[in-house]
């Protein structure tokens, strides 16, 4: 069987990966079981092998942002662009998903609506394999302050929330992005709420009430694991 890979694009906040280590340990303790192949990690901002010798990709996400058009950011996007039309299946997470946004054609900017951070309710707006049948809501951890605001052509919403109306993305067969974050849980977006207090409170946000409402969110963490869970059919 293929590996799965990890395109890593950056690291947790200091005390989230003190306590649960890097993306590429969050996001494999968060799939489990249900991925039962070889993982493969990728350091997305030094190296880009060939796509084609891997069952899927899973693209972190990262303090970076889209909208700075850094060289390895734009390098990223082609990788990306050759992976799609390669038919690697590919699920973007918060800078991942406006990766894929940007580089299928999209636009991505600063969300104008504000920062998005804490848990929270997320709305289904159409049916998909990677959600469950039948639900219509779901909760999410999420930071993030840019937005995939221009979908590419042939993109189809999947889910939005207040603040972002794209939240979840389905941009093709086998490309899906998510703004939110689900392999976190309550202990590490708490961490991303200590180290973004000083900015909530500049913006204008109710930290206090942001943290007290944090929550693991096993719906989010999920379809996750049923993107991972499809992927032997597709090797």
């Amino acid at each position: 069987m293929r590996p799965l890979a990890i395109l890593i694009t950056g690291e947790p906040v200091p005390g989230a990966l003190a306590a649960r280590g890097t993306w590429s340990e969050i996001i494999r303790a968060a799939v489990g079981d249900a991925w039962p192949g070889p993982w493969r990690d990728i350091d997305g901002r030094v190296e880009l092998p060939n796509s084609d010798v891997f069952s899927g990709l899973i693209v972190t996400g990262s303090a970076a942002n889209v909208p700075s058009r850094e060289a390895w950011i734009l390098k990223l996007e082609g990788y990306l662009a050759r992976a799609v039309e390669a038919r690697v299946p590919i699920f973007g997470i918060c800078f991942g998903h406006q990766l894929l946004g940007q580089a299928l054609g999209g636009l991505v900017t600063k969300n104008p609506k504000g920062r998005e951070i804490g848990t929270v309710s997320v709305q289904l707006s159409a049916p998909d394999p990677l959600l469950e049948a039948g639900r219509s809501e779901l909760q999410a951890n999420m930071t993030h302050i840019d937005s995939v605001v221009t979908l590419p052509p042939g993109a189809r919403v999947l889910a939005r929330t207040a603040l972002d109306d794209h939240a979840m993305v389905r941009f093709n067969e086998l490309t899906w992005g998510v703004q939110f974050h689900p392999e976190i849980d309550a202990e590490i977006i708490g961490h991303y709420v200590a180290a973004r207090r000083d900015a909530m409170i500049e913006e204008g946000l109710d930290a206090a009430g942001v943290e007290a409402g944090l929550a693991d969110t096993p719906a989010s963490q999920a379809i996750l694991r049923r993107f991972a869970a499809c992927l032997p059919a597709r090797s």
